[in-house]
C-alpha cells in the first residue's frame, strides 16, 4: 500500500496531512442518476432499492435498475427548507423487514425559532404512514444554520443522532454566543444524542441521571457533525465536523468524551483571528485529523467491500468545498494516510451499498448520485 508523508502534530495530537493529498489511482465515477435537488442522504433497503433525501423536503425512491421514481414518497413531515435546514438524514430502522420503519431527521420551525428534529413513519404502499415525531430540540435557535444533522444505528437498535452548535456568531443564546453552548450539559447544541429507537434517552449515557445534564447526550463539543460511520466489527465510531475557517475535525467517537468547540480548536474566524489561543487541553479529545484549510467535510462511509480490497477498512469522507472524496487511510483505528477521490462538484453524502460499491450524492439543483467503480 501507498504510504505518504504525515507529520505529526505535536500540539494537537492529531495527523496533520498535506492540504492537497495525492489522486487515488484505479477507480472512476459513473452516474446512477440524476434530477435530484439538493440531495442529502442515501440508504438501502433489503429488497435493494435506496431512498434518498432531498433538502426543500422530498423523500425519493430508487428501483434496482437505477431509475428514480418521479413521484416523490407521500407522508413526509413539514420542513424549514432555508438556510441550511431541510430534509436531511434519512435511516430505515435495523429491523426494517419487519417493521417497515424510516427515520428522518430534519429542520423543523421559521427562521426565528427552529430546531433539529428526529421522526419515523413506516414506509408502506409507497407512502409514509403513521408519522411519529420522537424528539425535537427543546430549544429553539435563530438563524437557518448548522442543523447537523446524521443518524447511525448502533448494535442493540440504539442511535446516535448529531446536533449543531447553533450557528456562528453574531447569533446569540442565553446571553453568550449560541456556539458557546456546545461545552454546556443543560443544552443539546453541539453534542451527539444516543436515542433509544422510541426517540427516549438510552439509560446507558454518560449523563443519563446527572442532575443540570440533559439524559440524551453521548458526547459534546462539537461544531456541525455531517458525517458519522461505525465498523461493525470493532464497533469504533468516527465523526467529521467542520471548523469554520479551518480546523475540520475527523473524531473517533467516545462516550462521554469532550471535542473541545469552541474553546479547544485550531480554526478562526471567518473574518480572521483565531477563534481560540487553546489548542490542547487534559480534558479534550484530539482529533485523528485535521483539515486546513477547510474541505467542508459532509457524508461518512466505512468501507469493507469487495471491489476495492486495498481499501477495506479506511474512511471515505465527501467535501462540499473541494468537490471530492477523501479516503482516510486507517491501521488499527488510527490515521496513516490520505488521498483524494476528484469528483468535480460538491459532495453532500458518502455511502456504502449493499453490492459493495461506494456511492456519492453530489449536492446542486440538479444533483447526481454516482458510483464507484474500478477504473478497467
Amino acid at each position: 500500500m501507498r504510504r505518504w508523508t504525515v507529520v505529526l502534530c505535536a500540539l494537537l495530537g492529531a495527523l496533520a496531512v498535506e492540504a492537497a493529498p495525492p489522486e487515488a489511482q484505479g477507480w472512476r465515477a459513473e452516474v446512477v442518476t440524476r434530477g435530484l435537488e439538493h440531495p442529502w442522504a442515501i440508504a438501502w433497503l433489503p429488497d435493494g432499492t435506496a431512498l434518498i433525501s432531498e433538502r426543500p423536503g422530498r423523500l425519493r425512491r430508487l428501483a434496482t435498475d437505477g431509475r428514480l421514481d418521479p413521484r416523490p414518497i407521500e407522508g413526509v413531515p413539514e420542513v424549514l427548507a432555508e438556510g441550511q435546514g431541510g430534509l436531511l438524514d434519512v435511516a430505515p430502522h435495523p429491523d426494517f423487514r419487519r417493521n417497515r420503519l424510516v427515520y428522518l431527521s430534519y429542520a423543523e420551525g421559521t427562521a426565528r425559532a427552529n430546531r433539529t428534529a428526529l421522526a419515523r413513519a413506516r414506509l408502506v404502499d409507497g407512502a409514509l404512514r403513521d408519522l411519529e415525531r420522537l424528539y425535537a430540540n427543546p430549544d429553539t435557535k435563530r438563524d437557518t444554520q448548522h442543523f447537523g444533522s446524521r443518524i447511525l444505528w448502533l448494535d442493540d437498535d440504539s442511535l446516535l443522532l448529531s446536533i449543531g452548535d447553533g450557528g456562528n456568531p453574531p447569533i446569540r443564546f442565553a446571553g453568550g454566543l449560541i456556539r458557546e453552548q456546545a461545552q454546556r450539559l443543560d443544552s443539546h447544541f453541539g453534542k451527539i444524542l444516543r436515542l433509544r429507537a422510541d426517540g427516549s434517552p438510552h439509560p446507558d449515557n454518560p449523563w443519563f441521571a446527572a442532575g443540570g445534564a440533559r439524559a440524551a447526550i453521548h458526547s459534546l463539543g462539537h461544531r456541525n457533525i455531517q458525517g458519522l460511520a461505525r465498523d461493525p466489527a470493532s464497533g469504533r465510531v468516527w465523526a467529521n465536523e467542520h471548523g469554520a475557517r479551518g480546523g475540520d475535525e475527523l473524531n473517533r467517537i467516545i462516550p462521554g468524551a469532550n471535542y473541545g468547540w469552541p474553546e479547544v480548536t485550531t480554526s478562526h474566524e471567518y473574518w480572521g483571528p483565531a477563534i481560540s489561543s487553546v489548542h490542547q487541553r487534559v480534558d479534550v479529545t484530539a482529533p485523528l485529523l485535521e483539515w486546513t484549510p477547510s474541505k467542508a467535510p459532509s457524508g461518512l462511509a466505512y468501507y469493507s467491500g469487495r471491489h476495492f480490497p486495498a481499501w477495506r477498512g479506511d474512511l471515505f469522507s465527501g467535501a462540499l468545498k473541494f468537490g471530492e472524496v477523501r479516503r482516510i487511510d486507517l491501521e488499527d483505528g488510527a490515521v496513516v494516510g490520505e488521498e483524494r477521490l476528484t469528483i468535480g462538484t460538491r459532495v453532500r453524502d458518502v455511502r456504502e451499498g449493499p453490492d459493495g460499491h461506494l456511492y456519492v450524492l453530489t449536492d446542486a439543483p440538479d444533483g447526481a448520485l454516482l458510483r464507484i467503480v474500478p477504473d478497467g
